[in-house]
């Protein structure tokens, strides 16, 4: 939880909040197919559990510089994987930055695999 103090009053941010709304930015990049698990285990057990699903694929760590983001992503077949990287890590960076007033240290992009659209022309 990052605390700020201003002439109003107290501000509290969640890891939470924060994650919340890189998954929505993470989403809106072109490429991104969805958010994957750290690991297959995550996969199959956020699969089960639905309050799990809003935050899978994200990590937050706060520190006292400001915030870390790891993102766990699938990423559309035939997109260049290291052009939507840099996206993600940009609009991300922009976003917390803008929204939340939190210095960003790292935006960490880690592609747990491709998705091969169904209109993929067949050999």
């Amino acid at each position: 939880m990052t605390d700020r103090q201003t002439n109003l009053g107290k501000i509290q941010i969640s890891p939470q909040a924060i994650a919340t709304l890189a998954v929505q930015t993470v989403l809106e990049v072109y490429g991104v197919v969805g958010l994957a698990g750290k690991t297959n285990f995550d996969d199959w057990r956020y699969g089960w559990l639905r309050f799990g699903n809003a935050h899978r694929g994200v990590e937050v760590k706060m520190e006292e510089e400001g915030v870390v983001v790891d993102l766990y992503l699938i990423i559309e077949y035939g997109t260049r994987i290291s052009e939507v990287a840099r996206s993600v890590m940009r609009r991300v960076d922009y976003t917390l930055g803008q929204q939340v007033g939190l210095p960003v240290i790292a935006v960490n992009v880690h592609v747990q695999g491709l998705r091969v659209s169904a209109t993929a022309p067949s050999p």
